[in-house]
C-alpha cells in the first residue's frame, strides 16, 4: 500500500513500535493493579461483614430474621449495590466460617473475585481442594464457566497425579518457562465430543472445531483460536498445523498436533519443525516463541524424555481422553477428594511442629 503523503511528511521515528507496545503493557499491567486492589477491598469487605455476622450469633443468639432484616435495611441505605441481598449475606458468613481458621486460604480467597469464590465454597470440600481451585483461578484468570468445568471435570484429583512433560525450563526463560508449565495440563478431558476412543485425527480434530467453544474450556483460560490445518510454506512446499492458538497471558502462538494412537519420538521432531516456521514467519516482534503441544491417546514416559531432551523449541506432549471413563491404569491410582484429604492430614499430622511452622 502506497503511503500517504501525511505519512511521508512526518514518518514514524525509530523504535517508534516498540515504545507503542511498551505502553500498551504498562496501562494494561496498571489496569489489572487497580482492579486486583479494588477485589480485595470487596472481599475484605464481605469477610468483615460475615465476621460480624458470625460474631453477634454466637454471641447474642442473633437468628436468620436479623440477616433478612439487615439485607432489607442496607438494600435502603446503599440502593446502587446489588451485593447486600439476604442471600449474598449468608454467603458472606459461610465464606468466613469456611476460612477463618485457614489462614493461608484466606490470603488466596483475596485475589480472586466473589463469583468464583462462591462456586469453590458451594462445589468444593475440603482444604486442599480448595486451595488448589483459588490458586488456579488466580493464577490462570478462570472465569466461572472454566472454573465449573475444571471442578466437573476433576481438576484437582488429576493434578495430584500429573506427570506433565515438557522441555518448557530448558528452552524458555524464566518466569515464562513457570506461566507455560501452568498452562499446559498433563491430561485433556475430551468426552464432550461425543467420540469413541477408536477415532481418527481428522475426525477427532473435526468434532474439536465443531464445540470449540467446549475445546477452549479444556484448555484452559487464555486461549484463543486461530485456525485448524493452519498452511505454512517453505520453499514451495506446504505443511499443516492440526490446530493453531494464541495464548493471551504468555503471549505466544500455541500449535496443536493430534496423534490417534501412542506418541512417537519423530512426533516431537516433526513439531520442532513446525515451530521453527512458525517463530520466522508467522509469529509478530513483541510476541514471545511459539510452543507446541503433541496431543496423543497415550505415551511412554521415557520416549517421551528422551526425545525431547535435544529439542530446542519448547514442547509439551500431554494425553487426551474420549471417555469420562478413565483407563484402569489411571483409575487406579486416582484417589477422591476425601481420600486426598485424609492423606494430607495424615502427612500433616506426622510432620513436627518446627516442619508445620
Amino acid at each position: 500500500m502506497t503511503p500517504s503523503k501525511k505519512e511521508k511528511r512526518n514518518p514514524l521515528p525509530p523504535k517508534y513500535a516498540e515504545f507503542l507496545s511498551a505502553v500498551k503493557e504498562r496501562i494494561r499491567r496498571s489496569r489489572l493493579r487497580a482492579y486486583r486492589t479494588v477485589n480485595r477491598e470487596l472481599i475484605d469487605l464481605y469477610w468483615s461483614i460475615g465476621e460480624e455476622i458470625v460474631d453477634r450469633q454466637e454471641k447474642h443468639g442473633w437468628g436468620k430474621s436479623i440477616v433478612e432484616r439487615l439485607s432489607a435495611d442496607l438494600c435502603k441505605e446503599v440502593p446502587d449495590s446489588s451485593g447486600f441481598s439476604a442471600r449474598n449475606l449468608w454467603h458472606m458468613r459461610d465464606f468466613f466460617l469456611a476460612y477463618r481458621r485457614n489462614p493461608k486460604l484466606k490470603q488466596l480467597v483475596s485475589e480472586i473475585p466473589w463469583g468464583q469464590n462462591i462456586i469453590i465454597l458451594q462445589k468444593v470440600k475440603g482444604a486442599a481442594a480448595r486451595e488448589y481451585y483459588l490458586k488456579a483461578t488466580g493464577e490462570l484468570g478462570w472465569s466461572r464457566n472454566v472454573l465449573i468445568h475444571q471442578i466437573e471435570a476433576q481438576a484437582f484429583e488429576r493434578h495430584r497425579v500429573e506427570r506433565k512433560q515438557h522441555n518448557f525450563k530448558q528452552s524458555l526463560p524464566e518466569p515464562l518457562s513457570e506461566q507455560a508449565d501452568l498452562a499446559l495440563k498433563d491430561a485433556y478431558l475430551l468426552d464432550f465430543l461425543g467420540l469413541h476412543r477408536t477415532a481418527k485425527e481428522r475426525e477427532i480434530e473435526g468434532k474439536m472445531i465443531a464445540k470449540i467453544r467446549d475445546v477452549l474450556l479444556e484448555l484452559g483460560a487464555g486461549f484463543s483460536f486461530i485456525g485448524s490445518q493452519y498452511k505454512i510454506v517453505l520453499s514451495g512446499d506446504e505443511y499443516f498445523i492440526d490446530l493453531l492458538f494464541f495464548h493471551r497471558p504468555l503471549r505466544c502462538l500455541v500449535a496443536i498436533e493430534l496423534k490417534a494412537g501412542e506418541f512417537q519420538p519423530e512426533h516431537a521432531g516433526k513439531l520442532n519443525f513446525y515451530l521453527n516456521l512458525l517463530d520466522d514467519q508467522v509469529r509478530q516482534k513483541d510476541e514471545n516463541p511459539s510452543i507446541g503441544i503433541i496431543l496423543c491417546q497415550s505415551r511412554n514416559h521415557l520416549k517421551v524424555e528422551y526425545a525431547l531432551r535435544n529439542i530446542q523449541k519448547p514442547i509439551g506432549v500431554a494425553q487426551y481422553y474420549l471417555t469420562r471413563e478413565l483407563p484402569s491404569d489411571l483409575s487406579r491410582v486416582l484417589p477422591s477428594a476425601e481420600e486426598l484429604e485424609r492423606e494430607i492430614e495424615a502427612e500433616l499430622n506426622l510432620k513436627s511442629p518446627e516442619d508445620k511452622t
